[in-house]
């Protein structure tokens, strides 16, 4: 099956070296590596050029999560699998693209997998946390048969390192334009409404974490809210996110207690910004444009919309 490779950049900074250095240590022969630039202005481009990539440059205000990646996808579609990476993700080991494509053509059911992520060296605790709940060592097939069983988690997914059979990619219209994030999980649902199946490959890995502050997590549970108001389908047809939320916080609470106990006001913290940043979000169409611009981690978003 041939690869296409798809990395958006917007100054990638000091870990895009580690990052293209697991793109070339792949022992599954990458087709196209295309990289979408958005405006660097850091030197990003000076690791790439013409004789190693396709590389595809935009306005930084013409971004959109789903849309650029559309573009991308429509602009090099001379592939059987398009995988999609973010520029701070490091892939762990050589097969890691090997282990999607043979998930893959293992199973024609197939329309989409995506990879554990798992912390980087430097992460802290709460962040660490956040990867092993999120990103077990166990894979998992899952279908729409599968709603009942894991609700909202049914479409769990990330584009920091996914990869999508081109046929089911197209079969659905590929990635929704105009979504403030949260275009992994939009195909997702919609593959899986189509009949397709998604798989979570658990040794198919990368190195992905951010140490968030809380005015951080705010800004980015703020968009998630605006997403989920904006997808209400997701919910009638995946269930709702809160119960799932519980259990995370039960999760984190032990870790952290485990792992370091003075970390506990900060998880506590974290979690208020979460909580008032996702709230807020549900309910952003009261809010002045200012103020959702203010709030949000994506302004870009704000001057489309």
């Amino acid at each position: 099956m041939r690869v296409n490779l798809f990395i958006p950049t917007l100054n990638a900074g000091p870990i895009w070296k580690e990052v293209l250095a697991g793109v070339a240590m792949q022992n599954y022969p990458i087709s196209r590596l295309i990289v979408i630039d958005s405006g660097s202005t850091d030197g990003t481009l000076k690791l790439v050029n013409e004789e190693n990539c396709d590389l595809i440059l935009i306005n930084k205000k013409d971004f959109d999560h789903g849309g650029t990646r559309q573009m991308a996808v429509e602009t090099f579609p001379d592939a059987d699998v398009f995988v999609f990476l973010t520029q701070d993700a490091i892939l762990a080991e050589p097969d890691a693209i090997a282990v999607m494509v043979q998930a893959l053509e293992e199973n024609s059911e197939l329309g989409m997998v995506y990879g554990r992520q798992l912390p980087h060296k430097n992460a802290k605790v709460l962040e660490t946390h956040a990867r092993l709940f999120n990103y077990p060592a166990e894979s998992k097939v899952r279908s729409l048969e599968d709603a009942d069983r894991y609700g909202i988690r049914t479409i769990s997914c990330s584009n920091s390192f996914a990869g999508y059979r081109k046929t089911a990619f197209f079969a659905v219209n590929g990635f929704p334009t105009g979504s403030i994030l949260g275009e992994d999980v939009l195909i997702a649902g919609k593959m899986l409404l189509d009949g397709w199946k998604l798989a979570y490959l658990s040794h198919s890995k990368i190195y992905h974490s951010h140490n968030y502050s809380a005015t951080e997590e705010f800004k980015r549970y703020f968009d998630i809210g605006v997403f989920h108001v904006n997808n209400q389908w997701i919910f009638e047809k995946f269930g709702r996110a809160e119960s799932e939320g519980f259990k995370y916080l039960k999760s984190e609470f032990t870790y952290t207690l485990k792992h370091n106990p003075l970390l506990i006001p900060k998880s506590l913290i974290a979690t208020g910004a979460k909580l008032v940043g996702y709230k807020l979000g549900l309910h952003y169409r009261s809010l002045p444009l200012g103020f959702r611009k203010s709030f949000s981690m994506t302004k870009a978003y704000w001057n489309r919309s």
